[in-house]
């Protein structure tokens, strides 16, 4: 095998192969056997053409082919020997083909990098502390109420719009040049103030609105507004309130309770502050190792292959895509969408990529396995915090191994993490 083996960066290869006699004899015969298996020849039965008469007809592509299938075997061949991790597919440069007598080319192939992480003994964090407040209860309360709840108007004549309230109102927006955009219309809108609905500061401008009131509210859109048109653009809305509605919740008592599918009023709040607990301890954790990601990453610089940032930036689009349209965006306010935020999507695609290599890295060095035990073990948790039967996690499971190998990946972070901080200082 003739070539030579060059470093471009700590994550890419470059391989130059050179061959001065070149006999393609045994690539030519494979792909004419490979034609005429698919080939349709007058006066011939579909794959029953004499190969004699298959090269004669397709004689130039067919050497084409036996040329690939060379250049692709010798490319393998050279990769196995030299025992280099791939990432994605090479680019083939600078081929070179003396039909018959020799070839020259050169494969540009991305590898998954060797990571040397500097000494991380000394690392120091901060752990914040999971605690569940007065206030994460009643918000949970009310969210649970919220399912039974009335809305009814206020008829007091002298009560005003505040936070919490909802407004039925009428709308319609003016541009500075006089224009009424179809857009920026509404007929007996509800809307709960607070929400944070409209754009900044039209929920604030109604705020102290009687029954009957009428006002301009003058704002303006946001610079990132997703509708190119209105960004920064200046706008009169004019206003009137039609009602004050009110959220009436019922009693919490263990009747209600139990409608909620727990035995009592006391069962009900012991588990809800437990899964609480759960939760803010899972918020705190995933925190913790975010902080900890971010100095690993700031500390221990590398070269990554452009192929998995490529693709991670693909994931995140393919996310952000199902979120986008959930919320009423069409194909050209994404691809707006997505253009803006090109650098921010990459920096983060490229940080995801470099501490993903760094937990594998630290997986490999901590020689962290995972177990059915495990995978058992996170199921339990999961149906527990989410009050489910833990069969029915597992047949979900069972019934997708993409979906059981990223559980299995996860459960490998979480086991690099616990290694991970036995050698830092966590406070």
């Amino acid at each position: 095998m003739s070539y030579t083996l060059k470093n471009v960066n700590g994550c890419t290869k470059k391989l130059e192969f050179n061959f001065a006699s070149l006999d393609l004899s045994k690539e030519i015969k494979a792909a004419v056997v490979k034609k005429q298996s698919a080939t349709n020849i007058k006066g011939f039965r579909k794959g029953k053409a004499p190969l004699s008469m298959v090269e004669q007809v397709y004689g130039p592509q067919i050497e084409s082919d036996a040329l690939n299938q060379f250049v692709q075997s010798q490319l393998f061949e050279a990769v196995s020997k030299e025992k280099l991790k791939t990432v994605g597919y090479p680019t083939f440069e600078n081929v070179k083909y003396d039909a018959g007598k020799s070839v020259s080319f050169e494969a540009v192939v991305e590898i998954f990098p060797e990571i040397q992480l500097s000494d991380y003994s000394s690392y120091s964090f901060t752990k914040d502390k999971a605690e569940v407040t007065k206030d994460d209860l009643d918000k949970l309360l009310n969210n649970y109420l919220g399912t039974k709840s009335e809305m009814v108007e206020v008829t007091n004549a002298s009560e005003t719009l505040a936070k919490g309230k909802f407004a039925v109102f009428n709308f319609e927006g003016v541009k500075e040049d006089g224009s009424r955009p179809e857009n920026m219309k509404g007929s007996e809108y509800l809307l709960e103030i607070g929400s944070g609905q409209f754009i900044p500061g039209f929920e604030d401008g109604m705020i102290g609105l009687k029954k009957g009131d009428k006002k301009n509210i003058k704002l303006s859109f946001p610079a990132d507004y997703h509708a190119l048109e209105l960004q920064n653009a200046k706008v009169t809305f004019e206003v009137e309130l039609l009602e004050i509605k009110e959220k009436k919740l019922p009693e919490m008592n263990d009747t209600m309770a139990i409608e909620f599918g727990f035995e009592s009023l006391a069962d009900f709040n012991e588990k809800n502050k437990a899964n609480l607990l759960s939760q803010k301890e899972r918020q705190v954790s995933e925190k913790l190792h975010q902080d900890i990601l971010e100095k690993l990453v700031k500390e221990n610089k590398f070269d990554i292959p452009s192929t998995l940032v490529q693709n991670q930036v693909k994931y995140l689009q393919e996310d952000l895509t199902k979120n986008l349209k959930s919320q009423g965006f069409n194909d050209s306010m994404m691809s707006e969408y997505f253009t803006r935020w090109e650098s921010d999507l990459k920096s983060k695609a490229d940080f995801q990529v470099r501490s993903g290599l760094i937990l594998d890295h630290l997986a490999s060095s901590f020689k962290i396995e995972t177990s059915e035990a495990d995978f058992n073990k996170k199921i339990e948790e999961s149906a527990k915090m989410a009050g489910m039967d833990v069969e029915t996690i597992k047949k979900y499971y069972a019934s997708n191994a993409q979906i059981k190998n990223n559980l299995m990946y996860a459960i490998r972070e979480e086991k690099t993490f616990e290694e991970l901080k036995k050698k830092i200082k966590i406070s």
